[in-house]
């Protein structure tokens, strides 16, 4: 059987809102619920039950910490120097082998271009084409599939000359009516 009956639970609950036997702290901060708005006090506390000097600031130990102290050094030396430096090597040589094992080197990229994985023939040999005629780079205009084709391409302006056939000509602009007067049918 419950030690809180009905009744003290009605004679001890102030509020009538805390938790089964929290009317002790109820009880003990009645007289302080009434200092303020209670959305404040829900909020924030009352204000002066732990310390009385509210200008107080934390200092952030614990009683854990400030009960109990890291034991001290003698300044003794626990270890020989040789073993301290043995273990420091296998430290760094084992975590450099799980570092290598976590995160490995990528592999070697194979570079392999088009015409060296698709036209890759056996006993293939280049050979360079004989000359027809002296070509000079400086002086020779330059061919392209354009300046090789434009007589057969249809609407090209008429070509007046066979080594710059893509100079500015009047014939796109003249009329039709200007154009039928010439008795040269070169330029229609």
């Amino acid at each position: 059987m419950s030690a809180f009956t009905p009744e003290i639970i009605e004679e001890n609950n102030t509020d009538r809102r805390c938790l089964l036997g929290n009317w002790v702290e109820e009880r003990a901060t009645a007289l302080l619920d009434g200092s303020g708005p209670k959305s404040c006090i829900n909020k924030n506390g009352h204000v002066g039950i732990l310390t009385v000097d509210v200008t107080a600031t934390v200092q952030g130990v614990t009683t854990f910490k400030d009960a109990f102290d890291m034991p001290k050094s003698l300044g003794i030396r626990q270890k020989g120097k040789r073993t301290e430096l043995l273990e420091k090597y296998l430290v760094k040589r084992i975590s450099e082998q799980i570092h290598a094992e976590l995160n490995p080197e990528p592999p070697v990229p194979e570079w392999c271009s088009v015409s060296k994985s698709d036209y890759r023939v056996e006993g293939f040999k280049s050979f360079h084409a004989p000359l027809t005629k002296e070509h000079n780079y400086t002086t020779d205009p330059a061919i392209t599939f354009w300046s090789d084709k434009y007589q057969k391409i249809q609407g090209v302006t008429a070509v007046t000359t066979e080594d710059s056939p893509f100079k500015r000509n009047a014939t796109f602009s003249t009329p039709i009516s200007e154009q039928l007067d010439c008795q040269d049918d070169t330029h229609l």
